[in-house]
């Protein structure tokens, strides 16, 4: 089930408190947690790799070997992350909070594929393997930059949530808490 994509002038929270409770209690949310930063380990061994084999001629084998590793990562936390976001917001992919990261997280995964399918077909040689490689983590890094955008965006929510609670709870408490939060939403 793929997700219908809303429209809502009025819906500016990235989580509901109902989707933000499922998020919280998911093992999917840690797997992820986890899956993210192993894959850039392994995108930045793999980069370094494949500059060498193009800087040097040298290593093709363990520049292919990486890049095969960093295409079987990301299809897994493509795979684990649908599964989250059918947990937390009730669709596979394209919940509206993260359309587009999904929208160009298929470029990201069309690029590693045509990689491969370079790979195994001898479609291009070597050297062109290794360019639509550069070209997938290009896209990678893109994609990596609108999830981290989106955490910081669900970290300033949550802090704006907690201190609309508190200020709920007593308005002395957010009248010391306001300048501590204008030091935390600063960039």
């Amino acid at each position: 089930m793929i997700g219908q994509r809303t429209t809502s002038a009025t819906s500016k929270a990235l989580y509901s408190p109902e989707q933000r409770a499922r998020r919280d209690a998911t093992v999917w949310t840690l797997v992820q947690g986890i899956l993210a930063p192993l894959q850039f380990l392994v995108f930045l061994v793999s980069l370094a790799l494949v500059i060498r084999y193009l800087m040097t001629g040298h290593g093709q084998e363990i520049a292919t070997a990486s890049i095969v590793v960093k295409t079987l990562v990301l299809y897994t936390i493509m795979i684990t992350g649908a599964i989250w976001e059918k947990v937390v917001f009730g669709v596979y992919l394209f919940a509206e909070p993260f359309f587009w990261e999904d929208v160009f997280s298929f470029a990201v995964i069309a690029l590693h594929t045509a990689y491969i399918v370079a790979l195994l077909t001898g479609f291009t040689d070597t050297r062109g393997q290794m360019m639509i490689a550069l070209a997938a983590y290009a896209t990678y890094v893109i994609n990596a930059g609108q999830f981290l955008l989106k955490l910081r965006a669900a970290r300033l929510q949550q802090q704006a949530d907690d201190r609309a609670a508190a200020q709920a709870a007593s308005p002395q408490a957010a009248a010391e808490a306001a300048p501590q939060a204008a030091a935390e939403a600063a960039p």
